[in-house]
């Protein structure tokens, strides 16, 4: 079976790849591993996406996403101009129904597990096993939209050298029965800080967020009720690391949890098997304690429960690329110029990490930009590596890790590949 472009990971950067590639008449074949799309957004749990400015550079699969997701009320547009708070599950649905509507053919629980490059005609023979089946599939082009370069370790491509850096990941949730008029007015009392906490109420929907962490050099006015879970054992120190808190589009009763940070060891690599499953069974154990602390100490949570805890760990980085490019903090900050640009964005660098005071959030004055050959391999030029895989450093991977990002990537590498293709065709 032969397809023109095979797409690993059905993530916020691969069905964005799927989709335009299939809207512009390729035949595109998506493989996933579980058993829906969305990813991060919807497996994960990561929502909203972050708010960035793109320049409407590769946008148009965002912008024909909003609007699948607003046939299926998946959407919300908050007061600060973001139009991606998504509802998780109801974008399931909504991803599902943009791909069909381009004939994409997909296939759920299958994942690759060998690949070999045919040197004469420059194509990739790959073997698929789903459940006790075996398929064999042929095709010019191949992304990796796998999150963990799995396309790229079976193909022997190399990745960056300074892997020993590690982000903490997290495992998110969200409660649902949350009385969120209570919620928010009690919010408002106790917070006047803007930036940490906002209120928007539309159509007698409410929407909110708010944050708090355990950097102790910001007035946090969330401080003094964690000081006291703490105190009375209701919360250890490291179940308060980082906490903040959304609502959900069309969950009126519901807040989703950008929490609690797995604090793993400086050098734990989460690639390892028996390391990601001890992650999760402490992130689990931290959601028990942190939804008991909600009920327990915040207004409006008093009837409250747990709803969803995610499907996946959420890994902000694991292996990146090697490329042709790759992008650095360097080139960030200064906002170096492309020829081939394929994004636009203004989102901070954005570290998580496993120790008080390290983290960090460095923002911008301009917008930065990354190139194409970000996201194509050093070794094979019909290869590509998107989303939070992309040749970069630490910290440049650290700032082009979001949602939108991974959009316009998996949306640019279908545009080149489409474009590649319609060349030989008329040779």
């Amino acid at each position: 079976m032969n397809f023109d472009l095979i797409i690993f990971g059905g993530g916020t950067a691969g069905i964005a790849a799927a989709y335009i590639s299939s809207k512009y008449g390729l035949k595109t074949l998506l493989v996933e591993k579980t058993n829906v799309l969305g990813g991060a957004i919807t497996q994960g749990l990561v929502i909203p996406s972050m708010k960035v400015n793109s320049e409407e550079i590769n946008t148009e699969f965002f912008n024909d996403l909003k609007d699948f997701a607003d046939k299926y009320k998946a959407r919300h547009t908050y007061l600060d101009g973001n139009e991606a708070w998504f509802n998780p599950e109801l974008l399931k649905i909504a991803l599902d129904n943009m791909l069909d509507t381009v004939n994409c053919s997909v296939l759920f629980d299958t994942q690759p597990v060998k690949i070999e490059y045919i040197n004469n005609n420059s194509s990739f023979n790959v073997k698929l096993d789903h459940k006790a089946l075996s398929l064999y599939i042929d095709s010019n082009y191949i992304v990796d939209a796998t999150g963990y370069g799995k396309i790229f370790q079976l193909l022997d491509c190399e990745f960056q050298n300074d892997l020993e850096k590690k982000q903490t990941p997290s495992l998110r949730f969200i409660m649902g029965n949350v009385n969120l008029e209570k919620f928010s007015k009690w919010l408002l009392q106790i917070d006047k800080d803007r930036n940490v906490t906002t209120v928007q109420s539309t159509n007698n929907f409410i929407h909110l967020s708010t944050a708090y962490t355990w950097d102790k050099s910001k007035n946090w006015a969330l401080t003094p009720i964690f000081e006291k879970a703490i105190s009375n054992k209701d919360l250890t120190t490291e179940d308060a690391a980082y906490f903040q808190v959304f609502t959900v589009a069309n969950m009126k009763d519901s807040v989703a949890f950008n929490c609690p940070r797995i604090l793993l060891d400086e050098n734990a690599d989460t690639s390892n098997p028996f390391i990601y499953s001890k992650a999760l069974r402490q992130g689990r154990e931290r959601i028990y304690r942190i939804a008991n602390f909600c009920k327990k100490y915040l207004v409006g949570f008093e009837n409250s429960a747990i709803t969803h805890i995610s499907d996946q760990l959420g890994e902000r980085e694991t292996k990146r690329i090697k490329g042709k490019y790759t992008i650095t903090k360097d080139d960030i900050l200064s906002s170096k110029k492309f020829k081939n640009t394929i994004l636009a964005c203004d989102y901070p660098i954005d570290i998580h990490s496993n120790k008080n005071k390290d983290d960090k959030l460095e923002h911008f004055k301009r917008t930065y930009h990354l190139p194409l050959d970000c996201l194509i391999s050093e070794k094979y030029d019909n290869l590509y590596g998107i989303g939070k895989i992309l040749s970069a450093d630490f910290e440049a991977q650290a700032a082009l890790r979001t949602q939108i990002s991974c959009f316009s990537m998996g949306e640019a590498a279908a545009k080149d590949i489409i474009n590649k293709i319609n060349k030989q065709k008329k040779r």
